[in-house]
């Protein structure tokens, strides 16, 4: 994800790029990515006319010691793990070590920005910023303040969002009106996890495969959940779904299947094995062997009951800014379209399996069940 948006970052023609991260080697090895990613592009013309990836290069600096790489930084993006300990740690030192203007972006998933701004002594000063996999590609881009995050530290925010470019077109910016754990398209994405969890830890019992819940999304996805997680990262993942369960439900806490994994070091494609073994490469699915057993249909369910506590809540005004960041984050169509159709089923349906699986945080809303929802597309 950083590597990623330096690549944005350098090719919106930033001046001075500085890449940090705990060990050298990191480093040179995200400038080598950086690098062939840029002039694949050029290669392409993409990157616009009279751009070149020699002229953008030397505007990129690598700096392994953080209190130099941020000594004269005006704004400062930050992608360290999932781990609220570890990013308050750092956070720490940024507001210590930055000068007293720098504004930080947090592109955490899940971790609440005021506790973020709580850690740098500057809460006026931080925001989060959530970027989509790669974020050279991906239009999305969701915008948060936290508790006491200034007007003008959002406005900035969203100036430095429009001036990074991305492959697939302009640049869709959502601006959440009050903090959301998540922001909009994880807290879509992770309470629909609770179900996937559960289905994971029913695969053993009843004799089915990964690959058949896989082949069970079909062709409503690009890829299946299983092999998704795999991408993301399981740590993350699993990390998220903990920080979920402290602060929105118990409901979220992650699976027995899940858990395993993680704690044997299974994190998915970056170490080779998670739901898949990727040692040779990326796995062969065939979604014609399918189990019957996954349901995407209570995947959508569950992000339109979703997408309707945020309107409940008053982080975001109208539907339809849920819809569009989720297809530009993700290639994802959001809930909605479908949900005006199929709210009294699908409210049914979840009725149905918060009782069968036990989870009382997947009963639908009422703004889910009276339909109102409709009524808010803007």
């Amino acid at each position: 994800m950083g590597l990623g948006i330096t690549q944005s970052a350098l090719w919106g023609g930033f001046e001075k790029v500085v890449l940090n991260d705990i060990k050298k080697e990191f480093i040179d090895n995200g400038i080598k990515k950086i690098e062939e990613g840029l002039r694949k592009s050029e290669s392409k013309g993409k990157l616009g006319e009279g751009i070149t990836t020699d002229a953008l290069m030397p505007n990129l600096i690598k700096e392994v010691d953080l209190v130099k790489a941020i000594a004269d930084a005006d704004f400062i993006f930050e992608v360290v793990t999932e781990d609220l300990k570890i990013k308050q740690e750092v956070y720490k030192k940024l507001g210590e070590n930055s000068p007293e203007h720098t504004i930080f972006a947090s592109n955490t998933s899940t971790i609440k920005i005021t506790e973020l701004g709580e850690a740098s002594n500057r809460p006026e000063q931080v925001i989060g910023m959530h970027f989509f996999l790669p974020p050279y590609r991906q239009r999305g881009i969701e915008i948060m303040k936290g508790e006491k995050t200034s007007d003008e530290t959002m406005e900035i925010g969203v100036a430095v969002g429009q001036k990074l470019p991305c492959l697939d077109g302009k640049r869709v910016i959502a601006q959440l009106e009050k903090e959301s754990p998540g922001f909009i398209v994880n807290r879509l994405l992770l309470s629909a996890q609770i179900y996937f969890n559960w289905i994971l830890d029913q695969t053993e019992e009843n004799k089915i495969s990964l690959e058949q819940i896989d082949a069970d999304a079909g062709n409503l996805v690009l890829i299946g959940p299983c092999e998704l997680s795999d991408y993301l990262g399981l740590d993350t993942f699993y990390n998220s779904m903990k920080s979920f369960e402290t602060i929105l439900s118990p409901d979220f806490a992650p699976g027995e299947v899940l858990t395993k994994l993680v704690s044997e070091g299974h994190f998915g494609k970056k170490t080779g094995k998670g739901f898949y073994d990727w040692i040779e490469g990326k796995p062969k699915i065939d979604k014609s062997k399918k189990a019957g057993f996954f349901n995407p249909e209570v995947m959508m369910a569950i992000q339109l009951n979703e997408g309707c506590r945020l309107l409940e809540e008053g982080v975001v005004k109208g539907y339809k800014i849920i819809d569009d960041i989720m297809l530009s984050g993700t290639g994802m169509p959001g809930p909605f379209g479908a949900g005006k159709r199929n709210y009294e089923k699908w409210s049914n349906m979840l009725n149905k399996l918060a009782t069968q699986i036990g989870k009382e945080y997947l009963r639908p809303c009422k703004l889910l069940k009276s339909g109102n929802f409709i009524e808010m597309r803007k």
